[in-house]
């Protein structure tokens, strides 16, 4: 497995984790719940693990939502005339992706709803950018994009060709051009 490979499964593995760790919470309250109202020690349910199609819709959305977070900062903080333009193309670009992703998840059954959580590390790389500014924001602000936009290229191929859910692969398939011309316009930055 190539690097990027590995880094599209983290992702979508670091997605379902976080899913995994909601599920926890409500079977806490709901144990709480139980306890409180004298019930006796029963066995909760373990967990579902997020289908595939859900996993991906996640970090599909936590991609558009990195992408909209760090242009915005970069809409404001860049130096470079280039870098803003580009970031006010990537909100624009990454809203209208955020939208047709919505009505992709929407069309299967059950539909699914992506949650549009950021990984720790986009948490991390986020908070990295917010703290630099100038030059040095750009130059981030442009390594991040380029890696952020080839994860997602990544992720986009490996779900076309074998995701579970036919409306989420038609959604990455049509995504593919999209992705690959903001890669080289982030490459050229």
């Amino acid at each position: 497995m190539n690097r990027l490979a590995i880094t599209a499964i983290a992702a979508v593995a670091l997605t379902t984790a976080a899913c995994g760790k909601k599920d926890d919470a409500r079977q806490d309250a709901a144990a709480d719940s139980q306890i409180a109202a004298g019930a006796s020690d029963t066995a909760l349910p373990p967990a579902t693990p997020a289908s595939p199609g859900q996993a991906f819709a996640d970090a599909a959305a936590a991609s558009d939502t990195f992408e909209i977070e760090t242009s915005k900062l970069a809409a404001a903080k860049a130096a470079s005339a280039k870098v803003k333009s580009f970031a006010e193309q990537m909100i624009k670009a990454h809203t209208d992706s955020t939208a047709k992703l919505k009505t992709a998840a929407a069309a299967d059954s059950p539909a699914i709803t992506p949650a549009p959580a950021l990984t720790a590390a986009q948490q991390a790389k986020l908070a990295d950018l917010s703290a630099k500014s100038g030059a040095d924001f750009d130059k981030a602000y442009a390594a991040a994009q380029v890696e952020a936009h080839q994860a997602t290229l990544d992720a986009l191929k490996t779900y076309a060709a074998s995701g579970d859910v036919a409306s989420l692969k038609a959604f990455a398939s049509a995504l593919v051009p999209t992705v690959t011309a903001h890669l080289n316009m982030a490459k050229g930055l």
